[in-house]
């Protein structure tokens, strides 16, 4: 079984899912580090030099790479939802779990993060507000299971995340 972590950049699907794979022995696996590794490029470097279009093809291929993985953790990247072939193959490749997180915490969590290329606009919780609009509805109908996230506690998270999935450490 995997546990594929969705939900809005800097929900903690990284720190949470680092944490789960840890307690339950399972591989972690990022989505976005390996589509880096693959592309020779950051996320950002990707969307600037070929695009988010190009980035949102290599999420789709790579969640087809994924398929027959098994004790897994994985953490996607926030606009995987985007694309309804993908919120497809999400749930093909486990429980997906949406970490829920509102737009205030977000802003204060990627306060000074200049990596993400989504995040250009002067008012940054104006674009958050937007584009979680847009993504909760998807996050929502992808998501096997939905928690908010404990902010600062990654561990409160991945605990609650334990238990909605009724899954015992070992």
């Amino acid at each position: 079984m995997n546990i594929v972590l969705i939900g809005f950049m800097g929900s903690g699907k990284t720190s949470t899912g680092r944490l789960l794979a840890k307690q339950l022995g399972y591989r972690f696996i990022d989505t976005d580090n390996l589509i880096e590794q693959q592309n020779g490029m950051t996320v950002a470097n990707i969307f600037a030099r070929k695009g988010e279009e190009f980035f949102r093809q290599q999420e789709t291929a790579l969640l087809k790479q994924l398929n027959g993985a098994d004790n897994s953790v994985i953490a996607t990247g926030g606009g995987i939802v985007l694309t309804g072939e993908n919120r497809l193959l999400l749930r093909e490749l486990g429980e997906v779990v949406y970490l829920q997180t509102a737009a205030a915490e977000i802003i204060k969590r990627l306060d000074g993060d200049t990596t993400r290329p989504l995040l250009s606009a002067a008012d940054k919780y104006e674009e958050i507000t937007r584009m979680l609009e847009i993504r909760q509805p998807l996050y929502q109908a992808a998501a096997n299971c939905i928690t908010g996230t404990f902010t600062g506690h990654p561990e409160k998270s991945a605990e609650r995340i334990l238990q909605l999935l009724k899954i015992g450490v070992k």
